[in-house]
């Protein structure tokens, strides 16, 4: 109960403990609790192996008390009562916000999904870790070589993992993948539902070619446009650059937009070319941010999501928003963690690999649809999604037993969603704008949640 009051205490002066009246708003007070809060319980899951009890019980416990938040952010809905005398009466009565009451224990399934999937790896025996201060001998030919040189090597046996621990994990890569790919849909309709601060777009230059540079802006306003040859044109050759293009192109879609709804030409935001042109440029300014969230998953989030985040005044946006991203963090460590091991084996099968110097890549495959409601409909459909261990995994026999279990798998999961007050996790409710998000079923992409920290 003291810590509790702590937490609260500090929340409500805005993370200023001098009392003085300068701290944050409170939803980015909440927003940054729920952030530091992962950070602390999650920041050490360097392994495949279970969280311990503690952090556990402190990672429930003290996201329940941020979340309870969200208990009391209501709205008015109709509701018929019965009089006395026989009579119906329509009345008002208040209910948590509906994005809130679908969204909020679809994203508490999710993580207790993800720390049921790490709980999977208690008795694995086929792989193990040894300190990233060991000898280079000691490491053989899967010590890292890329920038996490602080996460421990992995290692499995000479002749590489057996096949069944092999599919297992594959497995197990793609139950967390489900769960990714619905923390990510409900990440990206959140930050797409805030609105663009006001900070920001003063901080914008008045048109786009300002914004772009004489070159970029050429190249996408010419007559005959190709998206691919204009990414080939461009120098991507490290994050810094990606972002710094995705931050010019989006500014320039913001600009485009005020333009299009501003038809005085002697407004700042005027425009003196017509509407068609404007659509046309905003819809191929939307279509290169597409294709780099589909070529470069890892890029960590624009200025505009910075922004949004920062002077967000809604507090239950804000903590959807944390929240779904703490979870699409987790999801994303657990598969680069499962990748580690798949790396490690494939080495040990064809050490050549070792010579090229080459990682294989950390990054999930592309999300084709980054839509709520069809990623947890796949998650809620999806055979054998219940967790398995590597012992029941082994134990599977062919043919019809496989099918019978799968089929029993499948079922149990649905059971689950049900009994815990989860019957429809299919119906996420977003108050859903047009953005370029909307056409990610096409060209979709995913980014890295390692640079929301």
């Amino acid at each position: 109960m003291e810590m509790m009051k702590e937490r609260f205490a500090k929340l409500l002066l805005g993370e200023d403990m001098s009392g003085s009246g300068k701290g944050v708003s409170s939803a980015l007070a909440l927003s940054n609790a729920i952030t530091n809060l992962a950070a602390s319980v999650f920041g050490e899951q360097g392994r495949l192996e279970p969280m311990s009890a503690e952090r556990k019980s402190r990672w429930r416990r003290e996201v329940d008390w941020l979340l309870s938040v969200t208990d009391h952010i209501v709205e008015f809905v109709a509701s018929n009562q019965v009089g006395k005398d026989g009579t119906n009466m329509e009345i008002m009565i208040t209910q948590q916000r509906k994005d809130l009451h679908m969204n909020i224990p679809a994203l508490r399934k999710l993580d207790a999904m993800l720390i049921e999937y790490l709980d999977n790896f208690k008795d694995q025996n086929e792989f193990w870790y040894v300190s990233r201060d060991a000898s280079e001998a000691e490491k053989g030919g899967a010590q890292r070589k890329d920038d996490k040189w602080w996460l421990p090597t992995v290692k499995v046996p000479q002749n590489g993992l057996s096949d069944a621990s092999k599919k297992w994990l594959q497995y197990q890569k793609d139950l967390v993948h489900q769960v990714l790919k619905a923390a990510m849909a409900i990440n990206a309709n959140v930050l797409m539902e805030m609105e663009i601060p006001d900070a920001y777009i003063e901080s914008l230059p008045k048109n786009g070619r300002a914004s772009l540079g004489d070159s970029l802006y050429k190249s996408i306003t010419v007559d005959h446009f190709d998206p691919e040859e204009f990414l080939s044109s461009i120098d991507l050759s490290s994050e810094h650059k990606i972002l710094d293009l995705k931050n010019k192109i989006e500014a320039s879609v913001v600009i485009w937009k005020r333009k299009m709804h501003n038809k005085d030409c002697k407004s700042p935001w005027g425009s003196a070319v017509s509407m068609e042109k404007r659509e046309q440029f905003e819809d191929r300014a939307e279509t290169i941010l597409l294709m780099l969230k589909h070529r470069f998953p890892g890029i960590p989030q624009s200025s505009l999501d910075i922004s949004k985040i920062q002077y967000n005044k809604d507090v239950g946006q804000s903590i959807l928003e944390s929240y779904s991203r703490v979870i699409e963090s987790l999801g994303y460590t657990v598969m680069s963690r499962i990748d580690d091991v798949l790396y490690a084996d494939s080495i040990a099968r064809d050490p050549s690999l070792e010579q090229s110097k080459k990682r294989l890549s950390l990054n999930v495959e592309p999300v084709k649809v980054l839509d709520p409601q069809v990623e947890i409909e796949k998650l809620n459909n999806m055979e054998g999604a219940q967790c398995l261990t590597l012992s029941d995994f082994m134990g599977w026999q062919e043919d019809q037993e496989a099918e019978v279990k799968s089929k029993s798998a499948a079922g149990n999961f649905v059971d689950m969603l049900h009994d815990s007050k989860l019957s429809k996790l299919s119906n996420i409710v977003t108050n859903k704008k047009v953005s370029y998000i909307e056409k990610l079923g096409n060209l979709g992409g995913m980014r890295s949640p390692t640079a929301r920290h």
